[in-house]
């Protein structure tokens, strides 16, 4: 689970930076980086991160 969610977060991270430089897809992909935040934060707090 550790792999899949860190892809999620890199693949987001990614798609956030060419909507940012290509002003497009603005909403949706805020939202999503967001969401792959907050879980990532979740998993730093309850110590189920694997490196």
């Amino acid at each position: 689970m550790g792999r899949i969610l860190w892809l999620i977060i890199v693949a987001l991270i990614v798609i956030w930076l060419l909507g940012v430089v290509l002003k497009i897809g603005g909403g949706l992909i805020h939202f999503l980086l967001v969401v792959a935040g907050i879980i990532f934060i979740f998993q730093l707090v309850t110590g189920r991160r694997t490196l």
